[in-house]
C-alpha cells in the first residue's frame, strides 16, 4: 500500500520539486499539494495523507498552527516540518505543538525520502539539540496529581495498553503487531485517547501519561 503525502508550501516552486522528487519512490504518493493552511482541516480530509510535509512560515496562518489544528482533528497523521534554520525556536514549538520531526529545506534532495521513511517506520527525524530541548519540556510540564493519586480518564484496557505502547515509543505499526491488531484500529484507539487525556500531541499525551502515572 503506498504512503499518502500531502505537502503544504507557499513556494510553488519548491512544492513541484517535492512532487517530482517523491514520485521517484514507488511507494509514496502525492495527494495533495496546497499553497496556504487556512483550509488545512476541509484539505486533509480531502486527500487524506497518511504523511504531512508543513512548512514552518506560510502566509494567514503559520504552519505550527496548522500542526495544532491538524493534530487535534487527525492525531495518527504523521507531521514532518520543513525549515530553514534547525537551532529556531519555531522547530522546537512545532514538535511541542505535535509534529514528529523536521528537515532543513537545504537538504530536500538528499534526505526527505530517507526522513520520510524514519517517519514510517517510527522514527523522529531532528537534531540531539532539538531533541534535548523536547524532553526538558515534557519534564517540567507540571503534575497536578497528589502522590499516590491516578486521575481517571476513563480509558479502556485497550487504550491503556496502546497508551504504554506510545510512552515506550512504539510506532504504530509496531503496536498493530504487538497488540495483534490493524493499524487502523490503533489509529482509532489513539484518536480516542487524545479525546479523553484532552491533549493536543504525541509529546503531551507522554509527558501527561508518565507525570499523571495513567499507565
Amino acid at each position: 500500500m503506498s504512503l499518502r503525502i500531502a505537502i503544504f508550501d507557499d513556494n510553488k516552486n519548491i512544492r513541484e520539486s517535492i512532487t517530482l522528487l517523491l514520485k521517484t519512490e514507488k511507494d509514496f504518493q502525492v495527494v495533495g499539494s496546497f499553497a496556504h493552511v487556512l483550509h488545512c482541516i476541509e484539505d486533509i480530509n480531502d486527500c487524506k495523507p497518511d504523511v504531512v510535509l508543513m512548512d514552518i512560515e506560510m502566509p494567514g496562518m503559520s504552519g505550527i498552527e496548522a500542526v495544532k489544528l491538524i493534530k487535534k482533528e487527525f492525531p495518527q497523521i504523521l507531521i514532518l516540518m520543513q525549515t530553514v534554520f534547525e537551532d529556531d525556536d519555531r522547530v522546537f514549538d512545532s514538535i511541542c505543538a505535535g509534529a514528529s520531526g523536521y528537515i532543513l529545506k537545504n537538504f530536500l534532495n538528499t534526505r526527505l525520502i530517507e526522513s520520510i521513511k524514519e517517519l514510517q517506520f517510527g522514527g523522529s527525524p531532528m537534531s540531539p539539540s532539538i531533541a534535548r530541548k523536547v524532553l526538558t519540556k515534557m519534564q517540567q510540564i507540571p503534575e497536578h496529581v497528589m502522590p499516590g493519586e491516578t486521575p481517571d480518564y476513563h480509558l479502556t484496557n485497550r487504550e491503556k495498553e496502546v497508551l504504554a505502547c506510545l510512552v515506550n515509543g512504539l510506532s504504530y505499526k509496531m503496536i498493530a503487531d504487538q497488540l495483534s491488531i490493524s493499524y487502523e484500529t490503533v489509529r482509532s484507539h489513539v484518536k480516542k485517547i487524545y479525546e479523553k487525556l484532552h491533549v493536543a500531541s504525541l509529546t503531551e499525551m507522554v509527558a501527561k501519561a508518565i507525570n499523571q502515572r495513567i499507565v
